[in-house]
């Protein structure tokens, strides 16, 4: 039977201060003895009645002085603060479009006095893997996930007069080969009229132009277009669309005809055959704008208003990656990836944009402010909102 469980605390104090005195005074043998019958008494070990009997304390657990193993902390908390000021700005990059867009947004940050920190976290924050952006923004990251609605409606018989894309076709190397689509901003219901976003994605250089069109008459989305063509740094070579009444119509076919643009479509029910403009409409106009119906003027102008600045931020700021190369081992399929780099640093690595364009985009560049171009898109979408109905 466990004594520990027979004799309380307070006996047992009892039965210690009685013969503490005794034991201290004692001789080995009588220490013995006394050690005996507390033990037994007491049920407490020998090693613990003898220290009690002595008068000493329990032993406090130290904390070890040994420095603990592995590797020293490199990036405190003024490294990590400042990473999540840029990753704010950057519009919560993955880590390795964020370090490799870090040296231009650092730069643009620091020429607008945005930034304000020590020599050393600009060079920790300079020299930081995208693996250990990815770790310090752990605790940071969410994900969101939702669905729309589709709102594409077949074209006319003049279908069999514009062909499906074929590879040999098109030089994806040039820029200008576009694919456009519509991203409808209907709401929960497709009835009625409600504005829509025309977007047009350039393949070489992912280059891409939101604009937003009243409605889907073949009118406003081939203004759309034009007006596309007037800010993007290229002609159009190449238009690749669904197949859609708003595009599969004879104005469009007709202006393609008279400027040697070739025009080409997706085949029916296939949306992978645009992926480049559909993988666009999530990232930049769901995800910026959501999935809520807007409808009349106001709406119209607030959205072409925001695109304005969008298009700035991603194009000159906001990296992506292409794929190489794909390959199928087995039941394996091994997919290679170029490194991220935004639509602007590839529109300047190409040799067919003219160096006036480049001269221009870089000036462009210089005068813009990510951290400030962020604040007005973030105020114009709290205006926007006020229109949005469910």
């Amino acid at each position: 039977m466990d004594w520990m469980t027979k004799v309380s605390m307070k006996a047992r104090k009892e039965i210690i201060s009685k013969h503490a005195g005794r034991y201290r005074k004692a001789s080995k043998k009588g220490k013995m003895e006394i050690l005996n019958y507390v033990c037994s008494a007491t049920g407490l070990s020998r090693d613990r009645a003898a220290r009690v009997l002595r008068g000493e304390k329990r032993p406090k657990t130290k904390h070890s002085s040994r420095k603990k193993s592995g590797r020293p902390r490199v990036y405190d908390f003024e490294v990590c603060q400042a990473l999540k000021t840029i990753w704010t700005i950057m519009d919560f990059a993955c880590g390795k479009r964020l370090a490799e867009a870090m040296e231009d947004i650092l730069d643009a940050l620091l020429r607008f006095g945005e930034l304000r920190c020590s020599e050393d976290t600009l060079r920790k924050l300079r020299r930081m893997s995208a693996s250990s952006i990815d770790r310090l923004l752990k605790k940071d990251k969410a994900s969101l996930r939702l669905k729309g609605l589709s709102t594409t409606k077949p074209g006319t018989l003049l279908k069999r007069d514009i062909p499906i894309r074929l590879g040999q076709q098109w030089d994806d190397a040039v820029p200008g080969y576009v694919e456009v689509d519509l991203v409808a901003h209907c709401g929960a219901s497709t009835a009625g009229e409600y504005v829509n976003t025309l977007n047009v994605t350039d393949i070489c250089t992912g280059w891409t132009e939101p604009v937003a069109v009243l409605n889907k008459a073949q009118k406003h989305v081939f203004a759309g277009l034009m007006a596309v063509q007037d800010r993007q740094p290229f002609p159009y070579l190449g238009i690749d669309s669904d197949n859609g009444s708003e595009f599969i119509n004879h104005e469009l076919k007709r202006y393609c005809d008279q400027e040697g643009i070739c025009f080409t479509r997706s085949r029916p029910y296939t949306k992978n055959d645009g992926c480049h403009v559909e993988q666009k409409n999530w990232s930049l106009v769901r995800r910026h704008i959501g999935y809520g119906r807007y409808e009349g003027q106001a709406a119209l102008a607030l959205l072409n208003q925001y695109y304005g600045l969008l298009r700035r931020y991603v194009n000159f700021f906001q990296p992506s990656t292409k794929l190489i190369e794909k390959q199928r081992i087995g039941a394996k399929v091994l997919k290679r990836y170029e490194k991220p780099q935004t639509p602007y640093k590839r529109v300047l690595a190409d040799n067919h944009i003219p160096d006036t364009v480049k001269d221009n985009l870089t000036h462009a560049f210089q005068q813009i402010n990510p951290a400030q171009l962020m604040r007005d898109m973030q105020r114009v979408k709290t205006e926007l909102e006020r229109y949005g109905l469910s």
